[in-house]
Parts: structure tokens; C-alpha cells; sequence
């Protein structure tokens, strides 16, 4: 019989943020996957977890290439993944693969799954706090109240586009901020939406960073990438 797989998202630092269904999972399962870029050792949704963990969990490390247009680009490295992962599944072992954050808001995960999804295996998806919902309650600023309009925008993408999308709200989530902090700064004063704003660098972790003058610093080099919450005066 085979294994079941978990997708189960670790909420942006603070491992008292992972929900009482995600602790249960990965005490329960025999295999965690653990993510990592190729540039860095060591995974960020591991050690959020680590407090839940079984002194007897395996633990595997895979490399995920960071490539768009997945459908294009799946490459060797994604396939041999995700027969590791099946073997692991037909061997009856339970796998958990860990994100931050939550597991189908701009996660590697959904790759994963998008690989997975039509194997003979059960997968279960557990749901994780995303960043600017932690940092929204932390902070005490509202994301979004009576009719307002947001939108969440990956800084990764086209300024044009980035700009377009934060013209049409009333309140702007801004993901995945890094070297292009200088220009969404500039991109938001053109929009009246700079001073309103906060960014967050590695929320809920014991280095995490909060600039409320983004002006002010947006010559800076952020060495992670930030998330940038705003709202029209």
C-alpha cells in the first residue's frame, strides 16, 4: 500500500504560527522533502519545523531549479525528483514535502504537485500562513477593510505590469521585493502609496528586518527577498 503525500505550507518563520493539522501531519510521516536552491545550503522551511519533528524522521534534501514556464522547462532535475518521491510513496513510506508560507500561494510546491497530480497516490494539502497575513497582524495594519480593492503583486514582474496592477487597488501586497527596491519605492511615491508603506524582510525569523521609511532607505541593498505592504492615503 502506498504511502500518502503531504503538502504542508510552514507559515513565514515563526514555528508557533504552523496550524494544529500541519503539526499532526509531520509527526505522523516517515519522509520529509526538504527544498533548497542551488546557491544555499540548508532549508528555512526545515528549520521552522524542526521543534515538531521526530527524532527518527528521514530527512531528504532535493534541489529545486527555479526556471518560468514550468510546463516548458521541467526539466531533468524535477523529473528525477519526483520519481524519489514516488519510490519513497510505493516503498509505503508517508512523505511530507515542506514550504513557506503556504503551499499554493507562489510556492514550489505547486510544481511538485503539478508533478504529482496524476500519479495513483493520495495527496493532501495542509494550508500555511502566508508572509503579509503575519506581518499584516503583527504590525497592526489592516491589509484590507470594508470595500477595499487588493492586489498581490510579484515585484518580479514586469514594472509595467507591477505598476498597472497597483494603479487598480486600493491596498498593495508586493511579493518577492529584492533589487529592484529602488524602483518599487520610486514606482509607489508616483502612486501617493510610499509613505503608507512597510517592508518586511524574513518575518517571524530571528533575523527578520522592518523598514517604515521605505524613501528613506530605498538606496539600500536588501539581502533577502521582502515583502511591501501599502494603501492609498
Amino acid at each position: 500500500m502506498s504511502g500518502i503525500f503531504y503538502g504542508i505550507g510552514v507559515g513565514p518563520g515563526d514555528p508557533e504560527l504552523l496550524t494544529i493539522k500541519a503539526i499532526r501531519a509531520i509527526e505522523k510521516v516517515d519522509v520529509l522533502i526538504a527544498p533548497k536552491t542551488e546557491k544555499k545550503d540548508g532549508s528555512v522551511a526545515l528549520s521552522i519545523a524542526k521543534p515538531y519533528l521526530k527524532k527518527d524522521i528521514e530527512i531528504v534534501y532535493q534541489v529545486f531549479p527555479m526556471v518560468k514556464g514550468f510546463a516548458e522547462n521541467n526539466t531533468d532535475a524535477w523529473e528525477s525528483n519526483k520519481k524519489e518521491i514516488l519510490a519513497l510513496l510505493k516503498a509505503g513510506k508517508n512523505v511530507a514535502f515542506l514550504t513557506l508560507g503556504d503551499p499554493m500561494f507562489y510556492s514550489t510546491y505547486i510544481y511538485v504537485y503539478r508533478l504529482l497530480e496524476h500519479e495513483d497516490i493520495e495527496i493532501q494539502t495542509i494550508p500555511g500562513i502566508p508572509a503579509f497575513a503575519a506581518i499584516g497582524s503583527q504590525m497592526g495594519y489592516p491589509i484590507v477593510e470594508g470595500d477595499d480593492v487588493l492586489s498581490i503583486v510579484p515585484a518580479t514582474a514586469s514594472p509595467e505590469k507591477v505598476e498597472k496592477a497597483v494603479q487598480s487597488a486600493d491596498n498593495v501586497v508586493l511579493m518577492k521585493v529584492y533589487k529592484n527596491f529602488a524602483e518599487i519605492t520610486d514606482m509607489l511615491a508616483r502612486n501617493d502609496m510610499a509613505k503608507q508603506a512597510v517592508l518586511v524582510s524574513r518575518a517571524g525569523l530571528p533575523d527578520e528586518r522592518i523598514i517604515e521609511d521605505i524613501e528613506a532607505h530605498k538606496e539600500e541593498k536588501l539581502n533577502y527577498l521582502s515583502t511591501i505592504l501599502t494603501r492609498k492615503n
